[in-house]
């Protein structure tokens, strides 16, 4: 018995010991993509504290890949982060290896907004992100539906070339300084929700207050994001704490929505067929989805439209608007176009557009140099692989650097310049084929509302240009007007955009009370 005993020990002795010789050689043929020299607790944070870019993190991650290479791991806090930063190590992740790296990475807070990702945006990569995806394309994103809603979309400017136009009657005078940030973000949101849920949101004010912060808190860098793990830092954290009240009245107001509509029975015009919300309410009664569709999965999937439908077309509105202003030689070529195009027109409708060329590539150049989501979405690889002969494990947290990709001095030649004329003639587009170009994204989790966000900016820019003049405030040069980002999840101008119009095309509309 004793003799037996022995073996036994020995023999397990022997297989630990293998485990061991075995473990340690896999740990040593391992290759980790090359990252800085990390302390404990923090990792690489201190790298990003310390930077002359501190607060921007797009910025500091693009310097420290300049001595790094195209693919660098660092950890923030306890969250492995592999950093992609040209244009081949997008294509790698993005393409290359697509199916390993297109499940979400779920934040501490990001997790809390989307209700565990729930919706589309932040939802693991699966069968129930296919199918509530496949129900979006069809009944919002599709090109029939995004052409059926050019009516809402037209009448949202008007309201907004009438209110610039009030302000500058108010004023007294010709002209008048228009918070025209402002004015964009909640156009854009008006012709989101109306295209979503049939109606415009009467606390619509509210809910942007709600957004705005937590745009900010979705920026990746608090303690709960960094410690993920940890229950007490969560439970401290203040970003995890605020972010749970933006989440509770976010979802407060979009679940009024869902039982007013429930209730009420809301209906968009006859014409149209259901929208969005009416969509989702059909199958949560009916069935014909492989899961219960429940009122908080509605909810968060209608937040996610409404975020990023909103969000990134307001945002490169906003910037396409600042470096306009900021650039007059530009300004005068794009507004010369649509003045000499439309002369003798009141207004101007979504069908004009295709007779425009020079306004196509200034809203690519804004997309270009102020790529909406600088990061993308954050990503997460789902299985271990080998991108660009670099070991990644399973679980790293992968951000795409695309703002630095599209500033690339190498790809770009004067990548820091607002010059719209870079795409005439060029065959660089930003549907997810030229990776040096991917404001959207590219894969399975590319974006898929491009065709429904370019509709909501053309227009806009357009008439703008056509029925007003603008410039800096106070007689400023332009020069003076700042261009400083505030960093969140997505890259917003830091002050607010304030400019003086002046009216130059009368513009003829339906009155207010008839839209």
């Amino acid at each position: 018995m004793d003799a037996i005993r022995i073996v036994c020990v020995t023999l397990g002795f022997v297989v630990i010991l293998l485990k061991l010789i075995i473990r340690s050689r896999t740990s040593t043929s391992r290759r980790p993509p090359p990252g800085p020299w990390q302390l404990p607790l923090i990792g690489s944070l201190h790298h990003l504290l310390l930077s002359r870019f501190r607060g921007h993190p797009h910025r500091a991650l693009r310097e420290m890949s300049a001595t790094y290479g195209p693919l660098m791991l660092l950890r923030f806090g306890s969250v492995d982060t592999l950093v992609a930063s040209t244009a081949e190590a997008a294509r790698e992740v993005m393409r290359t290896h697509d199916l390993a790296f297109c499940s979400r990475h779920l934040s501490a807070t990001l997790d809390t907004i989307s209700c565990g990702g729930k919706g589309i945006l932040f939802s693991r990569y699966g069968d129930r992100w296919r199918d509530l995806r496949k129900v979006c394309m069809l009944e919002l994103f599709h090109q029939r539906r995004v052409l059926s809603f050019r009516g809402v979309r037209e009448e949202e400017v008007a309201r907004l070339l009438r209110s610039v136009s009030g302000e500058c009657a108010g004023g007294g005078g010709r002209a008048a300084d228009v918070d025209l940030g402002e004015a964009i973000c909640r156009m854009v949101n008006d012709i989101v929700v109306r295209t979503a849920i049939g109606g415009r949101c009467r606390y619509r004010d509210e809910f942007l207050r709600w957004l705005d912060e937590g745009v900010h808190l979705a920026g990746g860098f608090n303690l709960a994001d960094l410690y993920p793990s940890s229950r007490l830092v969560r439970r401290f954290s203040v970003a995890a704490r605020d972010m749970g009240r933006c989440q509770r009245n976010i979802h407060r107001i979009i679940e009024g929505i869902i039982h007013e509509r429930a209730v009420t029975g809301m209906r968009m015009p006859e014409e149209r067929e259901d929208d969005l919300l009416g969509v989702l309410l059909r199958l949560q009664k009916e069935g014909g989805l492989p899961f219960h569709l429940t009122n908080e999965i509605i909810s968060t999937v209608i937040l996610d439209i409404f975020a990023a439908g909103s969000e990134t077309s307001s945002t490169v509105l906003v910037w396409a608007m600042s470096e306009l202003v900021k650039n007059p030689r530009v300004l005068h070529k794009a507004q010369s176009e649509v003045r000499e195009t439309f002369k003798g027109q009141e207004k101007l409708t979504e069908d004009d557009m295709a007779k425009l060329s020079y306004l196509h590539l200034v809203l690519k150049e804004a997309l270009r140099l102020h790529t909406p989501v600088p990061f993308l979405l954050p990503r997460e690889c789902r299985e271990a692989c080998r991108v660009m002969g670099y070991d990644v494990t399973k679980g790293t947290k992968v951000f795409v650097n695309v703002w630095a990709i599209s500033r690339d001095g190498e790809v770009w030649g004067d990548g820091e310049v607002f010059r719209p004329e870079r795409f005439e003639g060029s065959g660089v587009d930003f549907r997810g084929n030229d990776f040096e170009f991917t404001p959207f994204g590219a894969g399975r989790r590319i974006c898929p509302g491009i065709t429904h966000g370019l509709a909501n900016m053309e227009l806009v820019l357009a008439s703008l240009l056509y029925h007003f003049d603008w410039e800096v405030p106070g007689g400023g040069g332009s020069d003076e007007l700042d261009m400083t980002e505030a960093f969140g999840i997505t890259l917003r101008r830091k002050s607010k955009l304030v400019l003086k119009a002046t009216p130059r095309v009368s513009f003829v509309s339906k009155s207010p009370n008839s839209v």
